[in-house]
């Protein structure tokens, strides 16, 4: 059902069984997957929803980047299939950069949360209330970013890694590591997060051992990568390849 008191551009494509509540309005450039329910007051343009998406009241998706060398250049942002997107959530599109902000499957943006231009966010990732990434931020499939967390721009977030509660993420975290503290160091591995996507036990323990000779063996950085190599695991292949790629540097423990 889509409410008589929305307001949608002519150029909206809006799928099968799709619902629209009051005073939401829906500008240029948009496309609704069938399924998705948009609640009131919510303000969507220069957008690509997937089905089944839900976006509750007062969430502004689509909207400009906050880049003061943005001008009006054409960009959008993208959002996979099955995410919700809760109240006062602000998702920017991209700039001129990259021209995208692209968001994965069955994701879930809590109250006031924020994703800023040009952000690469995986499948099933979980962003707090009021936890905010700035722009060109990358967060891997599965990781859950906690309340009150700030990420750094250009910052990358591993696969399955976590935030504690208020961290500023200023570097790189790797995946499947936990990460807590005010400029956020790493606080042990997600193991409680690996046994939920039930992870097998032989790449626990293969993420275990990697943890360890990078971070207590006292080995050089080219040392320790040049052994975890030589392990024989998916998850620690993923975490060699985060190392080796990224441009911020990694946070490390305390």
């Amino acid at each position: 059902m889509i409410h008589k008191t929305s307001i949608i551009d002519k150029t909206v494509v809006i799928g099968a069984n799709v619902e629209i509540g009051p005073y939401t309005v829906i500008g240029r450039d948009v496309v609704i997957g069938e399924g998705a329910a948009i609640g009131s007051n919510v303000f969507i343009e220069f957008a690509e929803i997937g089905k089944n998406c839900k976006i509750y009241n007062s969430a502004s998706v689509g909207t400009p980047p906050q880049d003061l060398g943005y001008n009006g250049e054409y960009s959008r942002v993208y959002i996979g299939d099955g995410t919700t997107i809760r109240e006062f959530v602000t998702l920017n599109r991209g700039t001129k950069k990259t021209g995208k902000t692209i968001i994965g499957k069955n994701c879930y943006f809590m109250i006031a949360s924020h994703v800023a231009h040009d952000c690469r966010i995986g499948d099933n990732v979980i962003m707090a209330n009021y936890s905010a990434a700035a722009g060109h931020v990358e967060i891997g499939d599965d990781a859950f970013v906690s309340g009150l967390v700030g990420i750094h721009q250009f910052t990358k977030v591993g696969k399955g890694a976590m935030t504690g509660v208020g961290a500023a993420v200023t570097m790189d975290i790797i995946p499947y590591a936990l990460c807590a503290g005010d400029r956020a160091r790493l606080d042990g591995l997600n193991l409680v997060g690996m046994k939920r996507r039930k992870m097998p036990i032989e790449e626990v323990n293969a993420v275990k051992d990697a943890y360890r000779i990078l971070f207590m063996s006292k080995l050089l950085l080219k040392d320790a990568l040049a052994q975890i190599e030589q392990i024989e695991s998916m998850a620690v292949r993923e975490i060699v390849d985060f190392i080796k790629n990224s441009k911020r540097g990694i946070a490390r423990p305390k």
